[in-house]
């Protein structure tokens, strides 16, 4: 059997893609606890995640996200990374969140803010494995922002980023031009 440069290409981004939620998945979390959601788009989804950005482009007053929608039709998938929000329980020690206490935060609809450190951590770790791959990406708040007002990862998830994944002769996420 024959398998064209494409065929073993779209594998290569769909293995790749399994291995970054698992890197995603593996990275440390703050006391073990772990609220990490990650789901992968190819084709039509990812297609209607780059229309919600051009559309978010403008609502916003954001170019940079129709600049980024170009990124998300010229990749091959797009990892998504969010948070289902875990509450510490740290108490009045930690703080980090701007509040008295993790209760203060609750009340008040705060973000703990070791979510973020830790989507952070899990989507670092996921953007190396796809380096070590050898297939291109680049971390975009504004597929993330577009993936949570589509609901793509549930209700719950807050702090969502994407990762989208490329292999072609040249990384379509570097030396972009802005959008006007």
């Amino acid at each position: 059997m024959i398998y064209s440069s494409k065929d073993m290409e779209s594998r290569a981004v769909l293995d790749t893609a399994a291995k970054v939620c698992a890197a995603a998945r593996t990275a440390p979390k703050t006391k073990g606890m772990d609220g990490l959601v990650t789901c992968v788009l190819t084709g039509e989804d990812k297609n209607q995640l780059a229309a919600q950005m051009r559309k978010l482009a403008d609502a916003l007053n954001y170019a940079f996200f129709a600049r980024d929608a170009d990124n998300v039709e010229a990749a091959d998938a797009v990892v998504l990374f969010g948070m289902e929000e875990v509450r510490r329980g740290l108490g009045a020690g930690c703080q980090y969140c701007h509040f008295g206490s993790c209760a203060d935060c609750a009340e008040k609809d705060g973000l703990c803010a070791w979510d973020a450190v830790d989507v952070g951590i899990a989507i670092g770790s996921a953007a190396a494995a796809a380096a070590d791959a050898r297939v291109d990406s680049r971390v975009m708040f504004s597929v993330g922002r577009a993936a949570k007002s589509l609901g793509l990862l549930g209700e719950k998830a807050s702090l969502v980023l994407g990762l989208p994944l490329s292999v072609s002769g040249k990384s379509p996420f570097f030396d972009r031009k802005p959008k006007k």
